[in-house]
């Protein structure tokens, strides 16, 4: 965060999108403890990849919101927009599949849901301002 631009840091989505990531970090690791052991068969729980793609898709959301922020044509600006959306929507579908999972971690998925609420409506808000 130290090479952001101080406006940037300041834009309620960005804070939004930190903290979206903060918490989806700290849920994977809550999730990785009970999904990292192997099934009686040997195998491994496939619900350890989507806590990784909770990560993977959260940890994207500041970056794409600073390229569409620096941005100065529309129609590259509004690229990075639709990959945020993308980024959002995948983001309530693996907490939809980690809420599957046999993991006491689950409970906090309702939470990281709700932020993505907010989030969004703080997209939509943001998106009128560009």
């Amino acid at each position: 965060m130290h090479n952001t631009p101080v406006n940037l840091s300041e834009l309620p989505i960005y804070q939004k999108a930190i903290e979206i990531f903060a918490l989806s970090q700290s849920i994977s690791l809550y999730l990785n403890e009970d999904l990292a052991a192997l099934k009686e068969d040997g195998s491994e729980d496939n619900n350890i990849y989507f806590s990784g793609d909770i990560i993977k898709h959260s940890v994207s959301l500041a970056p794409e919101i600073e390229k569409a922020e620096r941005e100065r044509y529309s129609d590259r600006k509004y690229r990075h927009i639709a990959s945020l959306r993308r980024l959002t929507h995948m983001l309530y579908k693996n907490s939809y599949r980690l809420e599957k999972s046999n993991s006491n971690g689950k409970d906090f998925l309702p939470v990281l849901r709700r932020e993505l609420k907010k989030f969004k409506k703080l997209q939509h808000n943001w998106m009128l301002t560009l």
